[in-house]
């Protein structure tokens, strides 16, 4: 009996710590990894840093200097040596560990050996980045952090700035329109490439930015956030008539910017300028984002009359593309496919989209037109996608980086709230006011009466 108790005692809290730890790995990882994965994974890898580097081959054979010292002063043998290390670092999704290259290595060597140092310290994953020549910072994700998205609470945001994924080293993904002027977003029906879209354009809202829609499925992605934009059209013959307003305000800035470069001699160096972020504050005009969802939309046609029209709008969406960043206009074009088979003017469309973001498709040569400039490894990962994860994408621009994010779940109505409360911020463009949408007034739920009614009985 007493043999029974103390099983009991003693096997009853183990079983329960057992048991409580597999619930967090499955349920929780975030709190499995603070409490359990963190601990074991730092033991791992102090107790076992020099013989993993030596067996992946990251070790250098050790100074003349070093080697008679350990002659001299112990009889131990002498072994090859690791580079040097700095402090573990923890985080909330992994560690952080500087490396310090060793004469004759490079980041290369110590990236090729991600996947044997994942394996060795018990992590999720291993990314190597370089901070300066000859050091290099080791980032290991404890978990799958894009199981279950959780963006970091500190982002470094900014103007035109939108933290709007959560990249697979557990970085944020953020949508900066000032480096990456224009992006080409793909995925079929139920990827998730429109809650990408619900968090730029939540993102944005409360920026002091003109928004500008062209969503040619009637409207149905776009009106939720017409409070907020300050033009929309829902069909190619309302975008044929708003393109080209936004080319000839396009034209407008350019004269300004020119008008700005009538150079008096002594006008300061700083103050010459050839976009409209050197102009001064007060007469710098609001930049604009263009979203256009279902641009295949634009190129279908019926009729001789639709294919010209469809060229027109084309070649409007080519000289923004390509002229556009210094008026500040930037475009944000979405899809479920964009190929050379759409027509005229597609593949020039597409060469002037720096960034990329594929969710998944359909068919290989869907992420073949958004990655295949970018890089092989990113089509794969793009065609590896499966349909349990919507709003998982492969994100890169071209030149050739990529990576892999997922987007946290915003509800619809919480992004339509944002725009209404950010309603006041829509810029006063007298050019774009004919396209301005009609808003429908915010309905007042009624409050339940204080007293409930009850029926009347005989």
């Amino acid at each position: 009996m007493s043999d029974l108790t103390t099983l009991l005692e003693v096997g009853g809290p183990v079983a329960a710590l057992s048991g409580g730890a597999a619930y967090a790995r499955a349920k929780h990882p975030a709190v499995y990894w603070s409490t359990v994965g963190l601990p074991v994974s730092t033991v791992r890898l102090l107790s076992s840093y020099g013989s993993v580097m030596e067996a992946c081959g990251l070790t250098m054979s050790p100074s003349r200097l070093r080697v008679l010292a350990v002659k001299a002063m112990t009889q131990r043998e002498v072994r090859p040596v690791p580079p040097r290390r700095g402090l573990i670092r923890p985080t909330t999704t992994g560690l952080r560990i500087r490396l310090r290259l060793a004469p004759g290595q490079e980041p290369a060597d110590v990236a090729a050996s991600a996947e044997r140092l994942r394996h060795a310290w018990g992590v999720h994953a291993v990314y190597v980045t370089t901070v300066k020549p000859g050091v290099v910072e080791l980032r290991l994700v404890g978990y799958d952090v894009l199981r279950r998205v959780r963006m970091p609470r500190k982002i470094a945001g900014g103007f035109l700035k939108v933290p709007v994924a959560l990249r697979e080293d557990a970085t944020p993904f953020v949508r900066d329109y000032r480096t990456i002027p224009h992006q080409l977003t793909l995925g079929a029906t139920l990827s998730g490439k429109s809650m990408y879209l619900r968090h730029l354009i939540a993102g944005l809202a409360p920026q002091p930015v003109t928004l500008v829609g062209i969503d040619c499925k009637r409207g149905v992605e776009l009106a939720p956030f017409a409070p907020r934009l300050s033009a929309l059209a829902t069909d190619p013959e309302q975008a044929a008539e708003l393109l080209p307003v936004l080319v000839k305000e396009m034209e407008d800035r350019y004269d300004l910017i020119k008008a700005r470069q009538g150079i008096a001699p002594g006008t300061p160096d700083e103050e010459i300028t050839s976009d409209i972020w050197g102009l001064p504050e007060h007469e710098r005009p609001v930049p604009v984002v263009l979203f256009v969802d279902e641009v295949a939309e634009l190129f279908m046609v019926a009729t001789k009359k639709d294919e010209e029209r469809r060229d027109e709008m084309v070649t409007q969406l080519i000289r923004l593309a390509q002229l556009g960043r210094a008026a500040g206009i930037y475009l944000e074009v979405c899809g479920q496919r964009f190929g050379a088979e759409l027509g005229k003017g597609a593949t020039m469309l597409r060469a002037q989209l720096t960034g990329r973001v594929c969710h998944r498709v359909n068919d290989e040569a869907s992420a073949k037109m958004a990655l295949g400039d970018i890089a092989a490894e990113a089509v794969a990962a793009a065609c590896s996608i499966a349909p349990e994860r919507p709003g998982l994408a492969v994100a890169g621009d071209t030149s050739g980086g990529w990576s892999r994010i997922r987007t946290p779940y915003l509800s619809l109505g919480d992004a339509a709230e944002t725009c209404r409360e950010s309603a006041h911020l829509v810029p006063d463009l007298p050019t774009l006011k004919p396209f301005r949408p009609d808003v429908p007034e915010h309905p007042v739920e009624s409050t339940p009466p204080v007293v409930l009614p009850h029926p009347v009985t005989d």
